[in-house]
């Protein structure tokens, strides 16, 4: 039987966007629109995603096609608009690697030629070829203290049509291999989840302390343990890229394994509900 202690001290929700509330073939997973409408009415909510291929804009308008009426754009948090006023705060001169639909997030990031060179990397889709990716690699194996800036850090998502596809922490992991050498180190610096700051600007945003907010995700690492090592708790669904295998994880111990989003907010919300009753 599951714990219910910490249920009534949950006052906010974190939640992944793709496989939790939709999947990759752009159809929403069962209960995920009812179990949104629920957060929204009787808690609170923030969307927390590495999607790297679209504005938050982008985001907010396909879910709201999808049926998702009530998710409003700067509920959403993406890593490109924080790469980019990072980029513009320390004066960097970067090279984009990224998605044709995110590039106007950097638009504002002026090439200093004095800045230091660097590759802002993300889920480029097609556009992660050879080509591109020498280009990537060429300005971190030209600089003398090469910096590679990546929007997440996951191995690999789940794609409907394809199955499981390779994620921009492959493409990253490739690129350092690649640049490090005996005495030199490429610095990698992770921009979205599992990283503390990513996850505490979403507990911020809802006025709450960690303590008080759970994390849902459809990836063990990024989303789950991510969180947990934060002090977050963190609730896996099996959706989206869930593997069978995660039910058992050696070292990564969830709060709950649910079979989705909406069986995750029901047990919080509805035993709140019976406390209060």
């Amino acid at each position: 039987m599951v714990e219910e202690n910490w249920y009534e001290s949950i006052r906010g929700f974190l939640v992944d966007i793709t496989g939790v509330l939709y999947n990759s073939g752009g159809i929403a997973i069962d209960g995920s629109i009812l179990a949104v409408n629920r957060l929204y009415s009787e808690s609170n909510v923030r969307f927390v995603s590495n999607e790297s291929s679209s504005t938050r804009e982008g985001i907010c308008t396909m879910l709201r096609k999808l049926g998702f009426e009530s998710i409003q754009p700067d509920h959403i948090f993406t890593p490109a608009p924080v790469a980019a006023k990072y980029v513009t705060k320390h004066g960097l001169s970067p090279h984009l690697l990224v998605h044709n639909n995110v590039l106007s997030e950097f638009s504002n990031c002026i090439n200093s030629p004095n800045g230091r060179p660097c590759v802002v990397l993300a889920d480029a889709e097609s556009d992660l070829d050879f080509i591109n990716m020498n280009k990537a690699f060429r300005v971190l194996h030209s600089s003398s203290n090469p910096l590679l800036i990546t929007l997440g850090n996951g191995k690999f998502y789940h794609r409907a049509d394809q199955g499981p596809c390779l994620d921009t922490g492959a493409y990253a992991s490739a690129l350092k291999f690649a640049v490090e050498d005996a005495g030199r180190c490429c610095e990698h610096l992770v921009i979205g989840k599992p990283e503390e700051t990513y996850f505490m600007s979403a507990v911020e945003d809802l006025g709450l302390t960690k303590e008080q907010v759970v994390m849902i995700g459809d990836d063990i690492s990024g989303d789950v343990d991510g969180a947990q090592k934060v002090g977050i708790k963190g609730i896996q669904v099996r959706t989206g890229k869930w593997r069978p295998e995660w039910e058992k994880h050696p070292t990564i111990k969830p709060e709950l394994i649910v079979d989705n989003l909406l069986e995750a907010v029901a047990l919080i919300l509805d035993s709140q509900q019976r406390i209060k009753n």
